[in-house]
């Protein structure tokens, strides 16, 4: 089945940096677009930045110039730098995809959400 698993989330102070990266496996992961999203506490869930399966990039505007989405089909895996963080990049950031399952249709898939917290 479908599976994302996030890791990498923490504590950091603003300014600081952190990687996020997101394993995937379940799907034929080199053909797939991935997404990462972000939801802050009372707020919802908001679409942070995507990769295609050849490689280009879109981000939301509030991350456009210090974070950088990437992707190693050898390893089924996504990343997510961020970097000059700011405490209102507080969220817990989840990695996501949108599939065709033959027989079935489209599905989404979220993972489990990895907490980042910004903090002095």
């Amino acid at each position: 089945q479908v599976q994302l698993v996030e890791s990498g989330g923490g504590s950091v102070q603003p300014g600081g940096s952190l990687r996020l990266s997101c394993a995937a496996s379940g799907f034929t992961f080199s053909s797939s677009a991935m997404s990462w999203y972000r939801q802050a506490p009372g707020k919802e869930r908001e679409f942070v930045a995507m990769i295609t399966s050849g490689g280009r990039a879109n981000y939301a505007d509030s991350a456009k110039g210090r974070f950088t989405i990437s992707r190693d089909n050898a390893k089924n895996t996504v990343y997510f730098e961020m970097n000059s963080l700011k405490p209102e990049d507080t969220a817990v950031y989840y990695c996501y995809v949108h599939l065709y399952i033959s027989g079935v249709g489209f599905r989404t898939y979220w993972g489990q959400g990895t907490q980042v917290t910004v903090s002095s």
